[in-house]
């Protein structure tokens, strides 16, 4: 059994730890230059960065619990980054697109996940706005690479080979 199929696509596990590296140094810069609550224009009325805290999940998904919170949402992304570990170790040597989508997600749940056991809450600085009148959460890295990679793999389950269409050029 040569290396390449006995370790699936784990080499693009270098994509997960350059996501969670990533995240987290620009998490450190954020705790560093910017006060918490503060917000920074960077494009006015589009852009800005913020230093806030989430306790929940996903758009402050049961933010405003006691905190029995944070160890839910540690456990859930042990589990995940686990079965994407096992999932990358079974891919085909021809399912790069799928590695990286895999890797992708894995290195923003890590990211997310050292924030919630270290922290106890996940730091936050991206806000992108519409002239202050419509907010997205503010986001980081780390959630950039989960919906970058949830993405890429909803458009791996529209490829015409997973249907077993044949390609149409």
């Amino acid at each position: 059994m040569s290396d390449a199929s006995r370790f699936g696509r784990l080499a693009w596990l270098w994509l997960a730890v350059l996501v969670f590296v990533l995240d987290q140094g620009s998490k450190q810069i954020v705790l560093q230059v910017l006060e918490y609550g503060q917000r920074v224009t960077v494009i006015d009325g589009y852009f800005d960065w913020v230093h806030v805290y989430n306790r929940g999940a996903a758009f402050s998904f049961l933010a405003g619990e006691s905190g029995w919170q944070r160890w839910l949402f540690a456990a859930i992304a042990i589990g995940v980054s686990a079965v994407l570990v096992v999932w990358m170790k079974r891919l085909k040597v021809d399912e790069t697109w799928l590695a990286i989508a895999l890797a992708m997600v894995l290195g923003g749940a890590l990211g997310n996940l050292y924030d919630r056991v270290v922290l106890g809450h996940v730091v936050d600085f991206i806000l992108v706005h519409w002239r202050d009148v419509h907010h997205f959460p503010a986001f980081n890295l780390a959630d950039s690479g989960i919906t970058v990679g949830a993405v890429m793999l909803a458009l791996d389950m529209f490829k015409s080979k997973k249907s077993g269409e044949p390609a149409h050029d």
